[in-house]
């Protein structure tokens, strides 16, 4: 098992807490694949046979429209996993997965992860906290975009890249460009900018050179503007 891997699944509680056989299944048939940035990382529309993790990188959910017009509903940075939705609804994919930069991705078969389902009471607690916390993120995101202007989106959306239940481990800093923050949020990156420079004025975060350090976590989910 490659030691990136070793290491996120070793940070997993609902891991530590498989059986050894199981734990055993899930280290060996996990396949572990590189995505260049830009590239995706799955693809709307096609069969779902996978549960998926950011071992490392950072990617985003994605959509376009009819017409044309691209849209992206989150982040996903090293440590989250995501797709378990479709898997239990047995459908193609919704969306397309997109690497904002050089990722290291990890790819649970369904069997595999069926048998979590089946098999792991620690897992099954692990999936109702994730989807719970999801469906609150997307409820926020609605939320965000009808009543807040463009400094509070942005900081909503970071703070929903620093989520300790999805994202555990993912620290005070999180390297990512303006250029990756705008295509999250929906801004341009001279946008980006500015906002990040009125959120460092209020002591919420620090602005780094290709990173950005946050000082108030709660400070961050609370901005309006």
């Amino acid at each position: 098992m490659p030691r990136m891997l070793a290491e996120m699944l070793g940070a997993a509680p609902w891991f530590g807490a498989l059986p050894s056989a199981l734990g055993q299944r899930v280290a060996t048939e996990t396949l572990v694949r590189q995505a260049a940035v830009g590239s995706l990382v799955c693809r709307k529309g096609e069969s779902v046979e996978h549960w998926i993790g950011v071992v490392d990188g950072l990617v985003k959910m994605a959509n376009v429209s009819a017409d044309g017009k691209p849209t992206s509903f989150t982040g996903i940075p090293s440590g989250g996993w995501f797709g378990e939705g479709s898997l239990l609804k047995d459908e193609p994919r919704r969306y397309d997965i997109v690497a904002l930069r050089d990722s290291t991705i990890a790819y649970v078969p369904r069997a595999t992860f069926m048998a979590l389902l089946d098999e792991s009471v620690a897992f099954n607690r692990f999936l109702l906290v994730q989807l719970n916390e999801r469906l609150g993120q997307f409820i926020g995101m609605v939320e965000h975009d009808r009543l807040l202007g463009p400094d509070a989106r942005l900081a909503r959306g970071l703070a929903g890249l620093f989520n300790p239940l999805l994202y555990p481990g993912i620290g005070p800093t999180l390297p990512i460009s303006q250029d990756e923050l705008g295509q999250l949020v929906g801004l341009s990156r001279q946008r980006v900018n500015r906002g990040l420079k009125v959120l460092e004025e209020r002591g919420l975060l620090r602005i780094e050179y290709g990173a950005v350090t946050v000082l108030d976590l709660d400070g961050l989910r609370r901005f309006e503007g």
